[in-house]
């Protein structure tokens, strides 16, 4: 296995590669950040990755959401995932689950990341409200256009910080979901190895009219 995960072990040493075994995260959502962040999280040595999502793929999906091909339109989102998971790593358990994060969030499965990936400010107040309750980090992220935002959420509360309202997204750029998963990915395999991460930050990341990426940082309101 260490062989696998060689250039992680040089990084941090086998007894933090081997760590990441006894841990579990969910995301919820399989799509456009769900199937970046399932190749970026699903070959790291992580011991139970739980993948949420009710919604089956679509012709107009498969450009930014990289775990599909034509020919997967009409089948599960969370379960295609779960199959590029394994087949790109024996050293995980993945698991599908075919509905929304309401019914995932009553199957009382205890996880020590829950990773958003989903594409509405409702569910993600749904999952800000479930972390409270059970105690459990969570990390934000949102996509639109050339821009996108991404934040660990503990101490602060997403309801707080953002107006919860129904939206419909604007088009998108597939290199930017694929920028904003990694910027995900990265927060939660320091979190699980036990580096440091800086929580209840908002990182604002977008490109201006001349092309240039700008990152600001927000610091989100805590009850501390």
């Amino acid at each position: 296995m260490m062989h696998y995960f060689q250039r992680q072990v040089q990084l941090w040493g086998k007894e933090t590669q081997q760590s990441l075994q006894d841990k579990k995260i969910v995301i919820i959502g399989s799509g456009g950040l769900g199937s970046s962040l399932a190749f970026a999280l699903g070959s790291s040595g992580i011991g139970e990755i739980h993948m949420v999502d009710f919604d089956t793929v679509s012709t107009h999906n498969i450009h930014r959401q990289i775990a599909f091909q034509i020919g997967d339109e009409g089948k599960n989102k969370a379960q295609l995932n779960v199959e590029l998971i394994e087949k790109r790593c024996p050293y995980v358990k993945a698991i599908a689950h075919e509905c929304d994060f309401q019914t995932w969030s009553q199957k009382d499965i205890k996880v020590d990341l829950i990773i958003d990936a989903t594409d509405n400010l409702p569910t993600r107040s749904d999952i800000n409200n479930y972390a409270k309750r059970v105690a459990t980090p969570w990390i934000y992220g949102s996509v639109e256009a050339f821009h996108g935002q991404v934040s660990f959420i503990e101490a602060s509360s997403f309801n707080d910080a953002f107006k919860i309202v129904q939206k419909t997204p604007a088009g998108i750029t597939a290199p930017i979901v694929m920028h904003i998963a990694s910027l995900q990915a990265t927060l939660a395999l320091r979190y699980l190895a036990g580096l440091s991460v800086k929580k209840d930050i908002l990182y604002y990341l977008f490109m201006n009219e001349e092309g240039e990426l700008v990152t600001q940082k927000f610091a989100l309101p805590t009850d501390s």
